[in-house]
């Protein structure tokens, strides 16, 4: 069974992860945010089944999404897709606690499973609302970084209308067979600029945006 500490190594050796994000890592125990059944799998680099078709991202891909934000202590982010969490709860860690993680999930059972996994870790900077998060959400913007966490067409654009000037937006943009992490600056002007992280898969995000009502 793989360890934390195997992973963190392999992250050291190749990539360039800040110790605000190692340090995350090291304190939100990602078998708290799984099915007590796969606990044993928690560290496996690797996705994992939750409820409904949706997963838990692999670790490294959590990382390199987070790494690609640039988090800043005191941010307010948004999510769109919280799934289990974890996710939430790592950015969470790092903006701290004058940070704000603002987080949307579309599954009942999921915004239920994830509440309870956010309480049991002690982490109380993170609001889940059951929304579709591709509208954002006017009421708590503008943010100053932006995470989509579910395949979609593009980058929906009241995200970008919601996302501070040089604020960063990061998610997978594709098909539904294959996507490719985008990490968008945004300038002053309005223009997005656009940087190619690689090939990813993510389950699709519902609406508009993406490939399921």
């Amino acid at each position: 069974m793989a360890q934390k500490p195997e992973l963190l190594k392999f992250w050291k050796d190749n990539f360039g992860f800040k110790d605000a994000e190692l340090n995350a890592f090291r304190e939100v125990h990602r078998e708290e945010f799984i099915p007590q059944e796969l606990r044993n799998a928690a560290y496996h680099d690797m996705p994992l089944p939750l409820l409904r078709g949706k997963t838990i991202s692999q670790p490294t891909t959590v990382m390199i999404m987070t790494h690609a934000l640039e988090l800043q202590k005191g941010e307010k982010v948004f999510e769109v897709g919280t799934g289990s969490g974890y996710q939430a709860a790592i950015i969470a860690k790092i903006v701290g606690e004058k940070g704000k993680v603002i987080t949307t999930e579309v599954v009942p059972e999921l915004v239920s499973f994830a509440r309870q996994n956010l309480k049991r870790a002690g982490i109380k900077n993170v609001n889940i609302y059951e929304e579709d998060g591709s509208k954002g959400m006017p009421s708590e913007a503008p943010f100053d970084k932006i995470i989509i966490t579910a395949a979609c067409k593009e980058f929906p654009k009241p995200l970008l209308e919601q996302l501070k000037p040089e604020g960063i937006i990061v998610g997978p943009v594709g098909s539904q067979q294959e996507q490719e992490m985008i990490r968008g600056v945004k300038g002053k002007g309005g223009r997005i600029e656009l940087e190619f992280l690689g090939p990813f898969l993510f389950t699709p995000m519902y609406g508009r945006y993406g490939f399921e009502d």
